[in-house]
């Protein structure tokens, strides 16, 4: 680590640990820098991504096989299916007590049904794999947390413990209904604990710097065994301080300030991703100046873009999108339509009132849609919708009808072409169904979006053209393949949202050389709509294609219909 990467790490533990001496600073500065020691010889860039970068989202064993681990089956399976995503977001694959992963048990262990180091190695090969930092809480089964219970080391003050039940919580956001504290009772300590998400995941206390030490071990194992990308799953939480919010506090900035520099200082190819869950301003605030998250989780967009589409009304989407800052050059925003977690619904508050949400859950429900809740103010709101989102599709505010394929498709359309990275939940990829047989097994509304596909069942849908998951897993692919010809998607290339009518979503994008324009056009209603060329800025000196249909617009003072759910991309540059 050079000098002023070294300043600036004291620094931020300064502001940290502010009760700490100047010495006690200098001391965890020293210990911070030694398991850093290894610097790369590589120089670090801003050039971390282009418009061929996709994002492909999965649990290890989405795709299972009897007596064969998932990793090889993974391996296999994306090798010869995905070869058009580059990064491999791979959910947590360590052993776990709950959560699908999220409690875990041992973080530098794989679960034996997945395979071991070697086989993620194998993955690494071809893919650029982006591993979870489970960093707020892990698994009360955790050996650390044993260790707690018993007052031994490590671990003995590693977590957020109180004799007596906590005060001053009133303000305290909460993701979950669950009760906040935890009450223990061992012959060595009786109390209460703070759990953020369930009583079996408990939060780590970061005022202790050896759970700082601790957790920057485990990045450094992550990227020495092939991890290109960490994804700091609920940062948000980090810090807590009785009184407050305990939600995107200072600390917690300068800790994911502090993970940046020390993982671009040793690995400078690599990214930090923050996923937070949050109305979009505070999740903006994770860019820093760049110099926190290299990438942040784009939630709003999921939840608005459905909505605009089962509504049939962009206005809300539009007025999102016009509002939303170009990310920094060195950083983008990861775009995404769902996840393992459903849909989330926090982004959407100060955006879109609560009758007209009320209206839009209404439908989801009716589409099979379960929702799942927090507690705010003594008052239980919605947190996510539960779905997969070919589910999410099936009707809109008007009902069922023939287009429900073609709304989920459109979805896809307008995400491929919005500023930032995409990235495709592999349910989603495959056009997998709710699995209610799943969720009536677990009990967990999200087991209805984390189906085990069997790996030969899979495989034989996905080889039979007449299969509905064929059909959306090639027109997918032939999305990816188009949009990674244009330079005017670039992640960091221009966008700005059109002014049309609230029938129809537009954006135009231009490349980061001025080169190549797209205008991206969508008919969100299930009726043929007419639309004016002259709603756009189509220079009369160049020729124009609609890219998405592969037709030649021929002139430029015309109008064209759209049909129901039709999305043109619109370029003056054929790649």
């Amino acid at each position: 680590m050079n000098n002023s990467a070294y300043k600036i790490l004291k620094n931020l533990l300064s502001v940290i640990y502010k009760n700490y001496s100047a010495k006690k600073i200098s001391v965890l500065s020293k210990e911070i820098e030694q398991i850093f020691s290894k610097n790369s010889k590589k120089k670090h860039h801003n050039n971390l991504w282009d418009e061929k970068d996709f994002f492909l989202i999965t649990y290890a064993d989405s795709i299972v096989k009897k007596n064969q681990k998932n990793f090889k089956k993974l391996n296999y399976f994306f090798n010869n299916y995905c070869k058009d995503f580059n990064f491999l977001h791979i959910l947590p694959f360590f052993p776990s007590s709950s959560d699908d992963g999220f409690a875990i048990i041992d973080y530098k262990e794989i679960d034996n049904n997945h395979g071991d180091w070697n086989d993620f190695k194998e993955i690494c090969i071809n893919f650029k794999v982006m591993t979870d930092l489970v960093i707020n809480h892990c698994s009360s089964s955790n050996y650390l947390f044993k260790n707690f219970l018993k007052d031994n080391d490590p671990g003995s003050d590693y977590f957020i413990y109180n004799k007596k039940k906590f005060n001053g919580l009133s303000k305290v956001v909460r993701p979950r209904t669950s009760i906040l504290s935890k009450e223990i009772r061992t012959k060595e300590k009786k109390g209460y604990i703070w759990c953020t998400f369930s009583h079996d995941q408990v939060d780590f206390d970061f005022k202790n710097p050896k759970v700082l030490i601790f957790f920057l071990k485990i990045i450094k194992f992550y990227l020495d065994n092939g991890s290109l990308a960490l994804r700091l799953d609920a940062v948000a939480f980090l810090w807590k301080q009785f009184g407050t919010k305990c939600i995107n506090l200072p600390e917690t900035h300068n800790i994911v300030r502090l993970i940046r520099l020390l993982v671009e200082d040793y690995s400078p190819n690599s990214l930090i991703i923050t996923e937070t869950n949050i109305p979009s301003d505070e999740n903006l605030s994770y860019f820093g100046n760049n110099n926190e998250a290299h990438c942040i989780y784009n939630f709003s967009l999921a939840p608005l873009l459905i909505h605009a589409i089962i509504s049939g009304n962009s206005f809300y989407l539009k007025k999102w999108s016009r509002s939303m800052p170009p990310a920094q050059i060195g950083n983008a925003y990861l775009n995404f339509l769902s996840t393992h977690d459903g849909i989330g619904m926090r982004p959407l508050e100060g955006i879109i009132p609560n009758e007209e949400l009320n209206n839009f859950f209404k439908t989801l429900q009716s589409s099979g849609s379960f929702l799942s809740y927090r507690s705010s103010n003594s008052k239980e709101n919605v947190y996510e919708v539960n779905t997969t989102l070919l589910n999410a599709f099936t009707q809109t505010y008007k009902g069922k009808d023939k287009y429900k394929l073609r709304r989920f498709i459109l979805s896809h359309e307008i995400l491929f072409c919005m500023e930032g990275i995409p990235a495709v939940y592999f349910q989603n990829l495959i056009g997998s169904k709710n699995d209610f047989k799943k969720f009536k097994k677990t009990k967990s509304y999200r087991s209805v979006n984390r189906k085990n596909w069997d790996f030969d069942n899979l495989i034989k849908k996905l080889d039979t053209p007449s299969s509905q998951n064929f059909k959306i897993y090639k027109e997918i692919l032939r999305l990816i393949s188009v949009r990674k010809k244009q330079p005017a998607f670039h992640p960091n290339a221009t966008q700005f949202t059109l002014q049309l009518e609230d029938h129809f979503f537009g954006i135009w994008r231009q490349s980061i050389d001025r080169s190549q324009s797209i205008f991206c056009i969508s008919n969100l209603t299930k009726f043929k709509k007419k639309f004016s060329l002259h709603d756009i800025n189509l220079i009369s000196t160049n020729k124009w294609v609609d890219i998405l249909n592969n037709k030649k617009i021929n002139k430029i003072d015309i109008e064209i219909d759209l049909l129901p759910y039709q999305s043109l991309w619109i370029t003056n540059k054929i790649i």
